[in-house]
């Protein structure tokens, strides 16, 4: 029987407190996982605490030489970081290998980061009494970062939190998902391989009211969470002095004008409702599609929705695996027959089996239904119709979510229209909402969230700039 030891302050250690996993989808058993108490939790406060100035002073280069050198090990070992993502999560495996790359690709863009945003010189003789004056601005390292991830992206949304705080010079407190702690303990020991100063990292599974503690320590500068609304809501309340960085829920909308490619627009919105079974943040889960082309858009949505590889997430072709849990399963089919009951129509799907739930596709449904006005997060997407193309847009922002909006139109005028009244935190033109590349800023406003994410954005949060007022004469 394998036993995961957490990782405390850039050491393996193992802990009494311990929960059996097993893979979501084919509940092999993957081992005895050891949980951090709060006596695990103060012991990385205090090491990061005192890490703060070792890994401040780390030159630009020996920042990037840690970030490169985690890069190239994951790239050396992608399979069997894909499979473990495949085996905790049932993520499908073409995905996972995806997840992986996309990965690498984020730590070699906060390595390249170490190189920028080195500040500025500004002027301070705008007065006469302040002639002779010159100011330089740098940015420094808020002090101790806690990262708080979940199952959907084990291994990328914890490397948009863990390489820019590299980047940054902040010591690191990782509390990966319980779903998914081992693909983080492997990501761990890429961080010693990297050569981090002592203290500079942990990596520590625990439950919920352990992270709160953990959260709430008064020497922790900032805190990065993604995932619910509800408890990344109920966080920045506990932690109001904080810099807290939120990436929260979505109810991304899609609105595909006449004048588009409507089988691009039809093959990328069935990828974006149904990959990983819907259990994505930014998965197109609103499609507002014109009166003109709404009855073939529709049947050409279901023709491949019908066609999707749903299964076994080994497999290659799958693309649609199963949910994280029965759990969930069980709640997406009670949000469908909850709209079902208030008068939508299933069109396509709507059967649950254990963990998986049928790609599934609604119309008619009433804007005050769970799976019209909240994140859904599982593989159901409903399909309205419009005639005027400002209504859909406010359509859009009339739920309380503001993550990431797709836009299929052949004009200008109109997505320069989306751009400036959509309420959300990106435009996505003739493409998807689910389109996310790892240097772009990322994120939502409304119930969506706090700050953005990607290498430079996500630094500079993590970094606060101080000015050295210079009077030469």
């Amino acid at each position: 029987m394998t036993t995961h030891p957490l990782w405390l302050a850039g050491t393996l250690a193992p802990t009494n407190n311990t929960f059996q996993h097993r893979g979501a989808y084919d509940k092999q058993d993957l081992g005895t996982v050891c949980l951090a108490e709060r006596g695990e939790v103060a012991g990385a406060i205090s090491a990061a605490w005192h890490a703060r100035r070792a890994v401040q002073d780390l030159s630009s280069g020996a920042r990037e030489a840690a970030l490169l050198t985690i890069a190239e090990e994951l790239k050396a070992h992608a399979e069997e970081f894909a499979h473990m993502i495949t085996s905790e999560t049932g993520k499908p495996i073409s995905l996972a290998r995806g997840e992986v790359a996309r990965s690498v690709n984020t730590f070699t863009l906060c390595a390249e980061e170490t190189k920028r945003g080195g500040g500025e010189v500004i002027p301070l003789d705008t007065t006469a009494t302040a002639e002779g004056r010159f100011g330089i601005v740098r940015r420094f390292p808020k002090g101790i970062v806690v990262a708080i991830t979940p199952f959907n992206f084990p291994l990328n949304l914890v490397a948009h939190k863990v390489g820019p705080a590299i980047a940054a010079g902040c010591p690191l407190i990782l509390k990966p998902a319980p779903q998914a702690p081992l693909t983080s303990l492997m990501l761990g020991a890429l961080l010693h391989k990297a050569g981090l100063p002592e203290g500079a990292f942990s990596v520590l599974p625990c439950e919920n009211d352990v992270a709160q503690y953990l959260a709430t320590d008064e020497r922790v500068a900032v805190i990065s969470f993604t995932g619910s609304d509800g408890v990344g809501w109920h966080l920045r309340e506990l932690a109001p002095r904080k810099t807290v960085l939120l990436e929260l829920g979505g109810n991304a909308g899609v609105i595909v004008e006449p004048d588009c490619d409507l089988e691009n627009a039809a093959q990328r919105i069935v990828t974006g409702a149904f990959a990983h079974a819907g259990q994505v943040c930014i998965k197109v889960q609103r499609v507002f599609a014109h009166d003109d082309i709404a009855p073939q858009l529709l049947k050409r949505i279901v023709e491949l929705t019908e066609a999707l590889g749903v299964g076994d997430p080994t497999h290659e072709e799958v693309i649609c695996g199963p949910m994280i849990s029965e759990q969930a399963s069980e709640r997406v089919e009670s949000w469908v027959n909850e709209a079902r009951t208030q008068g939508a129509n299933v069109i396509c799907g709507g059967e649950r089996d254990g963990q998986f739930y049928r790609p599934t596709w609604l119309t008619d449904v009433p804007e005050d239904a769970k799976v019209c006005c909240r994140e859904v997060f599982g593989p159901v997407a409903v399909f309205a119709r419009y005639h005027d193309f400002e209504a859909a847009l406010h359509a859009v922002n009339a739920g309380a979510y503001g993550l990431q909006c797709g836009v299929f139109t052949g004009s200008l005028f109109k997505a320069t229209q989306a751009f400036e009244l959509l309420e959300v935190g990106a435009v996505i033109v003739n493409d998807i909402p689910t389109f996310r590349v790892d240097h772009m800023p990322y994120g939502g406003i409304k119930a969506s969230g706090l700050g953005r994410e990607g290498p430079k954005y996500v630094i500079e949060e993590m970094t606060e700039p101080r000015l050295l007022a210079v009077k030469s004469r």
